[in-house]
């Protein structure tokens, strides 16, 4: 995220105290005028072009229509594939096929396909951005109640099995908001990305999932292959419900969207979290990122949590304040949609994704083990980090904070090397960690140097 020219007066000045607070030690860093261009690149009235023709298609249920036009899931994803067509003969478009079972909510045998795109980097590390194009219509019929429990039963009696409506799968779900805006935002940046002339490191990969509303289930089938494959993904960039201002609750906020990502405090997906804070800074600085310690909202989930159950880095964008009554349900309409504010949505992740695939891959902070490579120095009252190195990377950058607070305070930039001492920097009072930064200036997420969890019997023996 630094320009050459910053990054050589970082270098320069590499050498100052390591106990200076990171705003005064750190210039702002430049804007990389590749990204600048990318960002303004994103069209308000193609997203909005977008939302509308896949709202038109009345419902896209996983389970609905796939042998109509017009109609239907099929319809929809038969759309989709040939905009990314459209597109640049530099994406690499596919259909992610699954053959479903009954199951669950899957109430017949039925065939689950994601739609795929594909834009080729210069190394096989991904950068996933993602939305889900598939809808439902849960509304309960009038008269039901889907938590109803047995009739007169007493407070704290036994309850009697949860009552569910049958949901009809053709029936209308245009689904314009969940989730046709993070459908729209990953087409508009396969779009984007693939005009862009960028030649990213990472390869990117525009995905827009089905099955989601019956359980993640065709981003977790795509992600498990993944694994299994043993592919690399520097970050998954989800999004689900990005696109009105306006809340249920009558409250309009267009200048900020929350992000959700699963911890542990310094996990990969936290990591990944702050960066977007970080980089939508210095890009897309009137709109603020809101971060969330929790993986998604209390009893909701997303397909963001497919590529965390892999181990793959993943956070998931959501909307500063939703509109309940509109979701699962016809009423999720274009009228309720701000496309201003999903415009704002689609340049943060433009700007993040595009500072990750640029920028050389997250240092590796561990041994092949997984232990983590830091300890005391030989004065045993010093921080010695050591990482292994980065393809591309020139430089290096080393965080620290204190270790009950959840943003880094401090930062030094190194040159091209792979340890570091900091004396009389304890680590059991700061928690540490190590950025990659290109040639061109761009700096990979943070890899943090996270202690081991020790059961208790080991600390027993220990003392």
């Amino acid at each position: 995220m630094f320009g050459p020219k910053t990054l050589l007066m970082l270098l320069a000045v590499a050498s100052l105290s390591t106990q200076m607070p990171l705003h005064a030690q750190a210039l702002r860093p430049d804007a990389d005028p590749r990204i600048e261009k990318l960002v303004a690149s994103v069209s308000q009235p193609r997203l909005q072009a977008t939302a509308t023709t896949l709202a038109g298609f009345g419902t896209r249920s996983t389970l609905s229509d796939t042998v109509s036009t017009t109609r239907g899931i099929g319809a929809a994803r038969r759309w989709i594939y040939g905009e990314f067509k459209r597109m640049s003969p530099k994406l690499q478009v596919s259909y992610d096929r699954h053959m479903l079972a009954q199951q669950g909510r899957i109430t017949r045998e039925v065939e689950l396909v994601n739609v795929v795109a594909v834009l080729p980097g210069k190394s096989a590390r991904r950068v996933y951005i993602t939305g889900h194009y598939d809808t439902v219509n849960s509304r309960r019929p009038a008269g039901a109640d889907a938590t109803a429990t047995a009739a007169g039963a007493a407070p704290g009696a036994p309850s009697a099995p949860l009552v569910r409506p049958t949901i009809n799968n053709d029936a209308d779900a245009p689904g314009a908001n969940d989730d046709g805006s993070g459908t729209s935002l990953t087409m508009e940046l396969a779009r984007v990305f693939a005009e862009s002339g960028i030649e990213f490191d990472a390869t990117l990969v525009f995905v827009t999932w089905a099955g989601e509303e019956q359980g993640l289930i065709g981003s977790m089938a795509h992600a498990t292959a993944l694994r299994n494959a043993k592919g690399v993904v520097e970050a998954n960039f989800n999004n689900d419900i990005v696109g009105s201002s306006l809340g249920g609750n009558g409250i309009v906020d267009g200048e900020s969207v929350k992000i959700y990502s699963l911890g542990p405090e310094d996990s990969p997906n936290r990591s990944l979290a702050r960066y977007v804070q970080r980089v939508a800074g210095t890009y897309v600085p009137s709109h603020t990122i809101r971060l969330m310690a929790r993986e998604d909202r209390f009893g909701r989930g997303s397909d963001h949590s497919s590529f965390t159950a892999n181990d793959f880095p993943s956070i998931v964008f959501r909307e500063a304040n939703e509109n309940y009554e509109r979701q699962h349900s016809p009423d999720d309409k274009l009228e309720g949609m701000d496309f201003r504010y999903l415009a704002q949505n689609a340049r943060v992740n433009a700007a993040s994704a595009a500072s990750v695939a640029l920028a050389p891959p997250a240092p590796r902070v561990t041994t092949n083990g997984g232990s983590a490579t830091i300890g005391r120095g030989t004065s045993g009252y010093d921080a010695s980090l050591q990482w292994q190195p980065s393809a591309g990377a020139v430089a290096y950058r080393v965080y620290w904070r204190e270790a009950w607070t959840n943003d880094w305070q401090k930062s030094q930039v190194v040159g091209d090397v792979t340890k570091m001492l900091l004396p009389n920097v304890s680590i059991d009072d700061y928690v540490f960690g190590v950025a990659a930064i290109g040639a061109d200036g761009n700096e990979s997420v943070v890899s943090a140097y996270v202690s081991p969890v020790r059961k208790m019997t080991d600390v027993l023996i220990k003392k």
